[in-house]
């Protein structure tokens, strides 16, 4: 597999994991769907969605790939959700807003990674002068829903939180180009994430466990106010977790 990682063939990687494919696919359309009708104003601000139901009966889809496809929204910021009243469209998405190119090889995760490793210490430094006590709760909420999916085994939920983790970093800047620079890039976070889970030469629930446990020294330095050990960490966690996927376990490394 390893071998398959360094040669960058996308396409080789794991034939085995073509339902968990057509399964994100699935997703990708419904999301897409929904938002271009959005777009088109068919869902103006403040419009009530159709009911999960009804989207995955629309779609030919279940209704967890309508749910998934609903967070991703959400985490976008162009809905949001009330208990026992639905959906409601928060803003028109940008059709002038240029979006990075998407992930199409292993060379491309690469790149990505190096790049979120310049950008998010960068933004986890001034997080942690600048955060506002509203900013640390949001981030504390975050690694608290990481937490509670990693204890439920929740794959999906687990990726999504961590997603909305790194963005309440961002947040947390006071500074708006971190925040648009990670949503300009938060399909190709998601795929990388995706891709660190399905194809982690550890098991799942180490993989997750040595990620909080790395959420965990970003969270606490910026408790802290130290914006040294808060780049430091985040820098950490961004490069283990490359490490992760390309190496394999750091104990298994050094030797």
């Amino acid at each position: 597999m390893r071998r398959l990682l360094q040669e960058g063939h996308m396409a080789d990687i794991q034939p085995d994991k073509k339902t968990r494919a057509s399964g994100t696919n699935r997703v990708d359309t419904v999301y897409t769907g929904i938002v271009e009708a959005m777009s088109n104003g068919d869902f103006p601000e403040n419009a009530r969605l159709p009911t999960e139901a009804e989207l995955a009966l629309q779609y030919g889809v279940s209704r967890p790939t309508v749910r998934e496809a609903l967070s991703r929204l959400r985490l976008d910021g162009l809905i949001a959700s009330k208990r026992g009243s639905g959906s409601y469209v928060l803003r028109r998405p940008d059709r002038n807003i240029k979006r990075f190119a998407p992930i199409e090889s292993i060379a491309d995760v690469q790149r990505c990674f190096a790049f979120r490793i310049a950008l998010e210490a960068s933004g986890a430094s001034l997080s942690a002068e600048m955060r506002t006590p509203r900013d640390l709760d949001d981030i504390r909420r975050c690694f608290d829903a990481m937490e509670a999916a990693r204890n439920q085994d929740d794959n999906i939920a687990f990726v999504e939180h961590d997603l909305q983790f790194h963005l309440a970093v961002a947040r947390g800047s006071q500074n708006v180009f971190f925040v648009t620079a990670l949503e300009l890039i938060i399909e190709q976070m998601r795929v990388g994430m995706q891709l660190a889970l399905n194809l982690s030469l550890e098991r799942e629930r180490v993989w997750r466990e040595l990620v909080q446990i790395e959420h965990r020294e970003i969270l606490t330095a910026i408790e802290k106010g130290s914006s040294v050990d808060a780049a430091e960490a985040m820098r950490f966690h961004l490069g283990n977790a490359r490490r992760r996927l390309f190496e394999g376990p750091a104990q298994k490394t050094s030797g």
